[in-house]
């Protein structure tokens, strides 16, 4: 899947969409947001620092505009809703339901500061995750995943409480919170201050979530996401318990690169004997069995033309 934030209409003219899992929007609000000012991104070793403020034109232009063409890729497509108060996101939830047979989903967004949390995101708790997903769930009849952080401290009690409130799965991770600096300015590199680390850097802390969360709720999908960018990260996601994957920043790099992942994943089933990703799905430890070999003939020496 192509992870939030991450798909725009132009990669349709650089990939092959039919090789998509899905595709999560750029995370929808209320309300239109303009977002905070320049400069918004900053590269860091091995990641991207953000801080976008969640710019975008609001749930009415998005059913206007951009969930048409989302549509037309004939992608399955999870909108990714977020908000400052519970009654947004409930509001954003009837506002979405009529579009129900255009969306494979919502994925809701619980790491959007909260107005009755003095800022904190709705995902630092079990309490504030649940609330949240609850009142979601309560209001569409489509499958929810919450987008959870592996920042939090106990990332699988919140996951848990999203999952008891009725959320059918769990995106993890959201990006990291972290800080640059410019020293030719003196100041921070990225407007807002602080942003959120995605990329390659936080694919290990990611991992780790994924793995957490998947023994804590075996039978819950996990969708993991988080600095992949090959197969062989994909592979790895799956090992540690994930369901699928989402490829974020790495496709501002490299537009191919969820087509990529996905390719690379079929070929190591295939070199591995392997029918589908389910036959992955939280094996670490446990490869498959090398089929014995057939001995030639009798056992005898002079067995066969050799």
């Amino acid at each position: 899947m192509v992870a939030s934030g991450c798909f725009g209409p132009e990669l349709g003219q650089l990939t092959d969409l039919r090789r998509l899992g899905g595709i999560v929007s750029r995370t929808v609000t209320l309300t239109p947001l303009r977002g905070v000012p320049t400069p918004r991104v900053a590269e860091t070793p091995s990641g991207l620092l953000a801080g976008t403020g969640l710019q975008n034109d609001g749930v009415e232009a998005f059913l206007d505009r951009e969930l048409p063409a989302l549509a037309r890729t004939r992608v399955p497509v999870f909108v990714s809703v977020g908000g400052a108060s519970v009654e947004e996101y409930m509001q954003l939830s009837i506002a979405l339901e009529p579009m129900g047979e255009a969306l494979a989903g919502l994925e809701v967004n619980a790491c959007c500061p909260s107005r009755d949390r003095d800022g904190r995101w709705f995902a630092d708790t079990p309490e504030g995750a649940s609330e949240v997903v609850g009142a979601v769930v309560r209001l569409t009849h489509l499958p929810v995943f919450v987008k959870l952080s592996a920042a939090v401290s106990g990332v699988a009690a919140v996951a848990e409480a999203g999952v008891r409130a009725g959320a059918h799965g769990v995106t993890l991770t959201h990006s990291l919170p972290a800080m640059a600096v410019n020293t030719g300015t003196w100041l921070p590199a990225l407007a807002s201050g602080d942003g959120g680390l995605s990329g390659p850097a936080i694919r290990a802390i990611a991992l780790r979530a994924v793995h957490e969360v998947a023994l804590a709720l075996p039978g819950t999908p996990i969708l993991g996401v988080g600095g992949i960018g090959t197969g062989s990260d994909a592979v790895e996601f799956l090992l540690a318990g994930a369901w699928a994957v989402q490829v974020g920043t790495a496709v501002f790099s490299n537009p191919a690169a969820p087509v990529e992942v996905a390719h690379g994943v079929m070929r190591f089933l295939a070199e591995h004997g392997l029918a589908s990703v389910a036959d992955l799905r939280g094996r670490l430890g446990s490869p498959p069995v090398p089929e014995p070999v057939a001995a030639d003939g009798d056992g005898s020496d002079g067995g066969g033309e050799g």
